[in-house]
This record gives structure tokens, sequence and C-alpha cells, in this order.
């Protein structure tokens, strides 16, 4: 038993040497180190690509409008040069489902989608009502009952 003791004192002194950090300890901040690394490398190439332009619409497309029918279903309208084309979507794909002149299709406004999200919030909030007041009874407006 003695020649045990002796090897496990001297396993331990070389494992845990004072300031020294577990290999446990070692793997976590290493790992950290890595996780960070990553997360910085794809902000930069976020940003760098957003930068340079990638993503944003090139070329003779244009989608003129959208119309949401449900959760996974909605029609779009894409123009193409001359040509606007109504598209369904759906889960089993996208589908033509007729076209038009461009002429016929007025221009997409910028601020439409914004105003009208304000007219559904306060719609939602009951400050502005869109139905009509009531119609006043007919001997009010001359001052008669």
């Amino acid at each position: 038993m003695g020649i045990l003791s002796i090897v496990a004192d001297k396993a331990r002194a070389r494992v845990y040497a004072p300031g020294a950090m577990s290999p446990v300890t070692t793997y976590i901040v290493e790992t950290l180190v890595t996780l960070v690394g990553i997360v910085v490398l794809a902000v930069v190439l976020l940003y760098g690509g957003r930068r340079l332009g990638v993503g944003r619409p090139s070329g003779p497309l244009e989608l003129v409008g959208k119309l949401p029918l449900d959760a996974r279903r909605a029609v779009y309208l894409v123009r193409v040069g001359k040509l606007v084309y109504v598209v369904g979507a759906s889960e089993g794909g996208l589908t033509r489902l007729g076209e038009l002149d461009a002429d016929a299709v007025p221009a997409a406004h910028g601020t439409a989608p914004a105003s009208r999200f304000a007219e559904i919030l306060t719609k939602m909030a009951g400050r502005g009502r869109s139905d009509p007041p009531p119609p006043a009874p007919p001997g009010d407006a001359a001052g008669h009952a």
C-alpha cells in the first residue's frame, strides 16, 4: 500500500498544480471563447453583407401588392417589365393565376401600409370608430320635438 499512496500523491501534485486551472474549467473557457468568436464573426458578416447590398432587390422584378388570405395562403401582384402577374402562394407552392398590364395596376405607395396599420390600431383601441354616427331623429335638426 505504501507505493500506491506515493504514486497517487505524485499524480495529484501534477494535475492540480497551484495556479493552474482544472481540465473542466479549461474546457468551459475554451468553449465560451469559441462561442463569442463565432457570434462576432456572424455579426460582422451580416453587417458587411447589408452594407454591400446582399439581399436587396435588383432587376426588373417588383412586388406591387400582397393579400394574405390566411396564415399559409396569399395572393401576390408581381410586376415584371410591362406585365403584372397575379400569383397565388400556398403550402403546395406558387401558382400563376393571371396577368395584367402594368398600366392597369396603380403604383405602390410607401406610406399606405403605415396608415393602414394606424387605422387598424385606432379601431382596436376603440378611439376612432369607422361606423357612422346614428342618424338624428327627424325633428331634432329644426329644434322640434
